[in-house]
């Protein structure tokens, strides 16, 4: 049911807030092979740069699969689409040029291992590229955040946890954070507990 909620007005509604252009910023100067995960019905692909050769994209929900292949049709270079869970990804060791998770780390079951399989398929000296809403900074909100992720939330929006700390989850991953902004998204008078946001960069030590 969430996935077309999604599908259908959560991702249309994102789209008018104006997440096309941190897509963009998320997927700028991207070169060679790419693996995206929980690349969704593949709202990033018209973003990715002709300097990618190639991109996996990896998605569990078959809704969401099936319209990321209609997408791959007319995405400006190569995008395979396969079934696959973030914690289990079907790909090779250090294989790829860069991974790319975008709007994913909040939902996947483990995020520890999530990253654990993203640090393993990247090359040393890859990048991990991430826009991803987490924990706030304010005390007042991250209670708001505990008790909606302890009871509704992860049920009412597709197993999402809005305050996870995926920065601090990333570096204890192994990669070394190399850029970060926090921003607000969408930034509205009062905020959701899931506006708070990271864009930015990691590498995989070489």
């Amino acid at each position: 049911m969430f996935a077309r909620f999604y599908a259908r007005v959560a991702g249309p509604s994102l789209e008018r807030a104006g997440v096309g252009e941190y897509r963009r910023r998320l997927l700028a100067g991207l070169s060679g092979q790419v693996i995206e995960v929980g690349a969704g019905n593949g709202l990033n692909f018209p973003h990715y740069p002709s300097t990618v050769t190639d991109v996996l994209a990896v998605e569990p929900e078959p809704t969401l699969r099936g319209l990321a292949e209609q997408a791959a049709r007319s995405a400006p270079v190569p995008v395979r689409v396969r079934a696959g869970a973030a914690e289990r990804l079907p790909a090779d060791d250090e294989l790829f040029d860069a991974a790319v998770a975008c709007l994913t780390l909040c939902s996947v079951a483990d995020q520890s291992a999530a990253l654990a399989e993203l640090y393993r398929v990247v090359r040393p000296g890859g990048q991990l590229r991430f826009f991803e809403h987490v924990r706030a900074d304010s005390p007042g909100m991250r209670a708001v955040q505990r008790l909606l992720d302890a009871t509704v939330w992860p049920v009412l929006v597709g197993g999402c946890h809005t305050g996870r700390d995926t920065g601090a989850a990333i570096s204890r991953a192994g990669f070394t954070v190399t850029e970060v902004h926090r921003l607000r998204f969408p930034d509205i008078a009062v905020p959701s507990p899931a506006s708070a946001h990271i864009l930015g960069t990691a590498i995989r030590p070489a």
